[in-house]
């Protein structure tokens, strides 16, 4: 289950797709829309493993197109773009918190927390509320780790560094050797116009 979520028209989109998204095998991870060629609907999603290959993003547009045409949540042309997570993916299960625990993160909050609103750095724990991270740069006289309950996050997103992408790349041949398809961009993506 998505503990963060998306708000206004995205969150209608993913209301919309993400029971197409999962009978067709695959999760939702987020909806995002944007200005691009007028505008543009970003369905990022994923196989349960965590892989995406440019055939599973075709795979997911085949199965959300009927149900966005017939729902029509958008009220205007849009372009449509089935994408993987990629390797600076976005955190939205209490799942994806606990697989890249210690690796470098920024997190955007909903509510002031100590008085702040964005948070960097790595996520040490995770509980059934929330995660605790160690800030890789807090000002003088802050509290190097800082406690954010779940509720509180609005955006979660890995940073890339050299160490996410070893260990990205170290993932990527794993799921391949166990049966999963050739991914070879990690930030496949499939567009097509509505």
């Amino acid at each position: 289950m998505r503990i963060v979520k998306e708000q206004g028209v995205e969150a209608k989109i993913a209301g919309v797709v993400e029971a197409a998204i999962e009978q067709a095998g695959y999760r939702l991870v987020r909806v995002r829309i944007s200005g691009l060629n007028g505008m543009t609907v970003q369905i990022m999603a994923e196989r349960p493993d965590g892989t995406m290959t440019v055939e599973d993003c075709e795979a997911v547009s085949r199965a959300i197109s009927p149900v966005l045409d017939v729902a029509d949540p958008v009220d205007r042309a849009y372009h449509l773009e089935v994408s993987s997570p990629g390797i600076d993916r976005p955190l939205v299960r209490k799942g994806d918190f606990e697989a890249w625990a210690g690796y470098l993160m920024k997190l955007e909050t909903s509510r002031l927390l100590n008085e702040r609103k964005r948070f960097r750095g790595k996520i040490v724990a995770v509980s059934d509320d929330g995660i605790r991270i160690e800030r890789d740069q807090p000002a003088y006289g802050e509290p190097s780790s800082v406690e954010i309950p779940f509720d509180a996050i609005g955006e979660a997103r890995l940073i890339l560094t050299d160490e996410l992408i070893a260990a990205s790349l170290k993932a990527d041949k794993a799921a391949r050797k166990h049966g999963g398809e050739p991914g070879e961009d990690e930030n496949d993506e499939m567009s097509g116009s509505h």
